[in-house]
């Protein structure tokens, strides 16, 4: 007899985590799709589908002891009580010698962090950082600048848009299905839709105007439109003057940098960012220039971000439907947030070894600098990092410099990796703790923010077949042996009934499909309760505030990117719909869809190089070491001066058989990239880089 039966659950083939029903026959996945009781209405994209080839992949599926030195990949196996003593004992010892702040975690953030949170405030150690420095903190620190806000504060209302601007923001593939539904529903309807790229995509082919300006130059190409936008007196009058401050000092500062001028610098015709000005006005206040998802890009990326918020404040998009809205939360709607587990034990001395609130004042430490928690790992540092817990994130592959932070790693007294699959930092590690797939895990009960804030959970869809465990279990177990007992939970049903504590939801709330409203409909500020957390409590187009903190001029001059040298280019990579940064290249169904990635290149230096599409190439970095090969893609649709690939190829680990030494690794080019961030953002400087490219004689 058949056992069939239908589970809700929330995927997490990627940060999207979209509401999912998965069809279960006989113990197990049949097939996934978008829950149908959500805007999703079944949908669901091709990394979302993928997620039933998880649980036969190869994977961590019992805990591992290395035996052998780092990197050997020779481990024994250990029962959980073995490894969770064992790293407690470690953290111990290294808190003993090293101080409480000798510990770091660091996670690739989301809704479910306040279970980490609690377990590093209970041992004392404020070091957490997410991911953000190769990722989005450029983009976060400009909201805050301009807005008071971050980024995850920050709703874009595409649905009532009227133009859309995005800014090398792939939105069509570096995907969220709700989202790009929603966008795409809004130019059904007649929105507009600007795309700033150095490459062609899928969302290009969506656009009604495509801007290919030179990599580097985006802020250069924002500068033009502000000129424009101020000195032909097309922004919002009345919002500016009600609700912003610096004004005066951003039209002093933009006065030399005309459309003109911004032509000459990216190659944009000065005809079309006079006409996106004028187009984006006659939309006002509807609009929406996005400030970009993975800004870690260039040294004025920060800048660039900044100047998007700024040109939609200017166009009066903030704060009304159509534009940037600040997410509403449980509280905002007069309901009781969920109980947070982190309020089980006290924050610690902010004794950061990232140097944020000593040496970087103005950085948000819910994202941390982990780059500079690297640097903390060398001999001499003033709080050294000694034990490392990473989970689910790998800063071997997705940050610059792999030899650069292996040798910082090889500082460690203890290196703990939590993950559901193989990866750099996971064979590097010296215990592996194998985390429950998403279909086989329970996790903490979340809170979404937004136009209608929501309470959700994930729940199992399927019964584990191996020696994995939750996320909650893995973190209540560390807790148990590390003597904090209030964290120490027997059941994820006990964490639930904690969270929920005078909220007046109960589990049974969540049964239909997962998630509980906590408003009815999209809540939108009234024009009299707008309001910013600035320090001038409004709109700072000049980001004054800002510029305090980080003790650098917030209005700052623009400086022309270096052009490559000579037979180089600008190494540019970026997303796929059918790939999770390095996280799926060895699920079967993905790989293949694409079983490597291509070298953009467009032709005019693809014949100066004697290059074909199909020939392959090495990528070869300011060092001169090869990041492996592959395949050319000659197109017109790349800026000559930047070669582009797709993030997270180039596994260099046989247990990744399917991945396996397939394509190049675009980390492996950014020689020297721990060493450069932002100033006034954060973000690492990870498109600052240049290569060259070698052909392969044997084909």
């Amino acid at each position: 007899m058949v056992n069939a039966y239908t589970a809700n659950s929330i995927c997490g083939m990627c940060t999207a985590r979209c509401p999912i029903q998965v069809h279960v026959h006989d113990g197990k996945a049949q097939w996934i799709h978008g829950h149908m009781e959500t805007s999703l209405k079944g949908a669901l994209c091709a990394k979302g589908a993928a997620g039933i080839a998880l649980e036969e992949g190869e994977r961590p599926r019992t805990p591992l002891l290395r035996v052998g030195p780092r990197g050997s990949g020779q481990w024994r196996e250990a029962t959980w009580e073995e490894a969770l003593g064992h790293v407690a004992s470690e953290l111990q010892k290294s808190q003993a010698l090293h101080g409480q702040q000798s510990v770091l975690w660091s996670d690739r953030n989301g809704p479910f962090t306040d279970l980490y949170r609690a377990f590093m405030r209970g041992i004392g150690s404020s070091n957490i950082c997410s991911h953000s420095v190769s990722c989005d903190i450029n983009v976060h620190h400009a909201g805050q600048a301009v807005l008071g806000w971050g980024r995850e504060a920050t709703v874009f209302d595409f649905a009532n848009c009227k133009h859309l601007v995005l800014q090398s923001r792939n939105l069509f593939e570096a995907l969220a299905v709700s989202e790009a539904r929603t966008v795409g529903k809004a130019l059904q309807q007649g929105c507009q839709l600007t795309v700033i790229d150095i490459r062609t995509s899928i969302t290009s082919a969506k656009a009604n105007t495509f801007l290919c300006p030179r990599p580097g130059t985006d802020y250069a190409l924002n500068l033009g439109v502000i000129h424009t936008l101020i000195t032909e007196g097309l922004f919002q009058k009345d919002f500016v003057a009600q609700y912003c401050t610096g004004f005066e000092e951003l039209a002093t500062f933009v006065q030399p940098y005309s459309a003109a001028w911004a032509a000459a610098e990216t190659g944009v015709s000065e005809q079309a960012i006079l006409a996106l000005a004028r187009s984006l006005a006659k939309a006002a206040p509807h609009v929406i220039w996005h400030p970009g998802w993975m800004t870690s890009r260039y040294g004025d990326s920060f800048l660039v971000s900044q100047s998007a918020f700024i040109i939609t404040a200017l166009l009066g998009g903030i704060g009304v439907k159509g534009g940037f809205v600040p997410a509403s939360s449980a509280k905002s709607v007069g309901k009781v947030p969920l109980q947070r587990l982190s309020a089980l034990y006290p924050a610690p001395e902010p004794q950061r070894a990232d140097g944020i609130g000593t040496e970087y004042l103005a950085f948000d430490p819910d994202k941390g600098l982990l780059h500079k928690m690297l640097e903390a790992m060398k001999p001499g540092a003033r709080v050294p990092i000694k034990s490392y817990i990473a989970w689910r994130h790998d800063p071997i592959q997705s940050m610059p410099d792999p030899a650069a932070i292996k040798a910082c790693l090889d500082n460690l007294d203890l290196l703990v990796a939590v993950s559901f699959s193989w990866s750099e930092v996971v064979h590097y590690a010296d215990v592996i703790l194998p985390l429950s797939t998403y279909l086989t895990r329970e996790s903490i009960i979340a809170h979404k923010g937004g136009l209608s804030p929501q309470f959700f959970v994930r729940q199992k869809a399927l019964e584990r077949t191996d020696n994995t465990r939750a996320d909650w279990e893995i973190v209540s177990g560390l807790a148990r042996h590390m003597g904090l007992d209030k964290l120490a939970f027997s059941s994820v049903e006990a964490i639930w009934e904690y969270q929920l504590q005078g909220t007046g939801v109960s589990m049974a709330d969540f049964a239909k499909n997962g998630s509980v409203s906590l408003c009815e409909g999209a809540v939108f500020p009234a024009p009299e309760s707008l309001c910013f957390g600035t320090p001038s409590g409004k709109v700072e187009l000049s980001a004054a505030g800002w510029g305090e903190r980080t003790g650098l001029p917030s209005l700052v001059a623009y400086q022309s990117p270096q052009r490559p040298p000579h037979n180089a280019f600008r190494i540019i990579f970026g997303r796929t719909a059918v790939h999770t940064q390095g996280h799926t290249m060895n699920n079967p169904l993905l790989a293949e869809q694409m079983p490597e990635n291509l070298a953009w290149i467009h032709p005019t230096r693809a014949e100066s190089l004697g290059l074909a599409s199909g020939q392959r190439v090495e990528v070869v970095n300011a060092r001169g070491e090869s990041a492996g090969s592959l395949p050319v893609f000659v197109t017109e649709g790349i800026h000559p001066e930047a070669v582009f690939m797709v993030h997270g190829f180039g596994q260099k680990h046989p247990k990744e058989a399917l991945a396996f030494n397939k394509g190049a690794a675009d980390n492996e080019l950014l020689a020297h990239g721990l060493a450069h961030h932002d100033p006034r953002g954060g973000g690492l400087t990870m498109q600052e880089h240049f290569v060259t490219l070698r052909k392969v004689e044997k084909q």
